[in-house]
């Protein structure tokens, strides 16, 4: 893809402008004022300025009050959310309250906007396919929904409404700040009427493209699905860092499908080389296609998700198409490296609950490896709160952290293993599901071909497999067909085996 130029703009005047005099002024002598991020101004406390490579005090007086009330009286006034701007602008002041109701703290984060970033997934946002964005805080979510509400308005002349939350998309004020071009914004009231807003923009204003930020609850979640079964293209984003983080949310997993307990019937099961009850998606997603932005030059994207979320759940590794930023500024895109272990996707349920499975001070990646090993219906949550049990090394029991006793007091139970290895955390598993120490024929057979599988996809070699029965080789090659590989049987019965071969070229 062709080169184009970057331009940041970012009004740090008018940030600057309603700071405290000797605070501005220590900023405005720093030869790297541009790169600022923010300002921290805490009651009694120095007050910073927050760069990329760190922190700066910026006076040996601490701030008074006097210093807060002069930002407080200079700014737009503080909604709901503790957070107020400067008209026109995108910068960000943000409040922190004392139990009286009293400002003691603010963040002044600068607000910039970048023109030119859009064109790494150019194609995608003209596709007219509904696009979700996924990222840690901070990596430039905000600032692509801009860019896009811009492109679609401007260049292809479509209806665009933004949902404006917390007015970091259009800026502060009652006119939208030029980042999002012709786009119209609509304000929302408070973040608990985003839903609301979201309904009403399609109800009244007849948008073709709806860009959102932020969807992060079960309301939310469904105005989103109820939007773009109206047909209407959806650009937004959503708590969650990765595809997987998203599939594993209870409130946000329907905007891919949401995943449901199936329970196949025996000939079914035995076709797939699975357990009778299986987790499959459980509906159309809202968004045909996912971005996952590792940073501003370097993102992840999932074309077709309902496909992609089909395939997680069958314990296949996503491959999303790779999109770089080069240092000259041209855009290229790469294939994929195949991870060297399958999904931690959810295995399937033999008729079981599906547990969540919290690890304290224990390796996420070994136990997700266990799970994945022992085929138990289980998978990993990055949240207490979101946990049915917890897992911990006995040295931390001991310990009692906070975060253990957290758990206590939810009344989540708390399972302790002795050391942290996959044999200890396998023989957790065990205990946890009543799993025995035996596999059958079959299931020692599946096994046997995942692992070939994986050794075929790390060194590009063929491997060969034990005798099976016809029966069992035709699962083993189905398995085979499911990571894009190919397989043939040779040798003569009862010796006849398979053989893993490689991509061709």
């Amino acid at each position: 893809m062709p080169a184009r130029s970057i331009q940041i703009t970012d009004n740090l005047d008018l940030l600057l402008s309603v700071l405290p005099p000797h605070i501005r002024e220590a900023i405005e002598g720093k030869p790297y004022r541009d790169s600022l991020i923010e300002v921290v101004m805490d009651l009694g406390r120095l007050p910073e300025a927050r760069y990329p490579g760190g922190a700066e005090t910026l006076s040996r007086e601490p701030i008074t009050r006097a210093d807060i009330h002069y930002v407080v009286e200079r700014v737009g006034t503080f909604g709901k959310d503790n957070r107020a701007g400067i008209g026109g602008t995108l910068h960000r002041i943000s409040a922190i309250r004392n139990r009286l109701g009293e400002i003691v703290g603010l963040t002044c984060r600068v607000g910039r906007a970048v023109f030119g970033t859009v064109d790494i997934v150019r194609d995608v946002i003209e596709s007219g396919k509904s696009i979700l964005l996924l990222g840690r805080p901070g990596v430039g979510k905000t600032t692509l929904l801009r860019e896009a509400a811009r492109v679609l308005a401007d260049e292809f002349g479509k209806r665009v409404i933004v949902v404006d939350t917390s007015n970091e998309i259009a800026g502060d004020g009652d006119v939208p700040h030029p980042g999002i071009g012709r786009a119209r914004r609509m304000q929302v009231p408070e973040p608990a009427l985003q839903h609301a807003v979201m309904i009403e923009a399609v109800e009244n204003h007849m948008p073709e493209v709806i860009v959102i930020d932020e969807i992060g609850t079960e309301a939310e979640a469904l105005a989103a699905r109820t939007i773009a079964e109206r047909g209407v293209q959806l650009i937004a984003t959503a708590h969650g860092n990765t595809l997987e983080n998203l599939l594993q949310n209870p409130t946000l997993s329907d905007l891919i499908g949401g995943i449901q307990a199936v329970t196949l019937s025996d000939e079914e099961a035995r076709r797939r080389g699975t357990q009778k009850t299986v987790l499959e998606r459980k509906a159309p997603p809202t968004f045909d296609v996912v971005i996952e932005i590792h940073d501003k030059d370097k993102l992840a994207v999932h074309h077709d998700v309902a496909e992609v979320v089909d395939r997680f759940l069958r314990g296949i590794p996503p491959r999303p198409e790779l999109r770089v930023r080069t240092d000259r500024g041209e855009v290229e895109i790469r294939a994929t490296e195949v991870p060297s272990e399958p999904s931690s996707a959810p295995p399937a349920a033999g008729g079981r609950k599906v547990l969540r499975i919290y690890p304290y001070a224990v390796s996420r990646n070994r136990l997700e490896r266990a799970i994945r090993e022992l085929r138990v219906p289980a998978y990993v949550v990055d949240r207490l709160e979101e946990a049915d049990v917890v897992v911990t090394v006995k040295s931390q029991e001991k310990r009692q952290p906070k975060r253990l006793r957290d758990a206590e007091e939810r009344g989540v139970p708390l399972y302790v293993v002795r050391s942290n290895t996959v044999t200890q955390l396998e023989s957790f598993l065990r205990s946890l599901f009543e799993v025995g120490e035996e596999l059958s024929a079959e299931e020692a057979a599946l096994r046997e071909v995942e692992d070939a599988i994986q050794e075929v996809l790390r060194r590009a070699q063929p491997v060969e497999l034990s005798p099976q029965s016809a029966y069992v080789r035709r699962l083993q090659h189905e398995l085979v067909q499911r990571y894009g590989l190919t397989s043939e049987s040779k040798g003569e019965e009862p010796y006849r085996r398979v053989v893993v071969y490689p991509r061709s070229g």
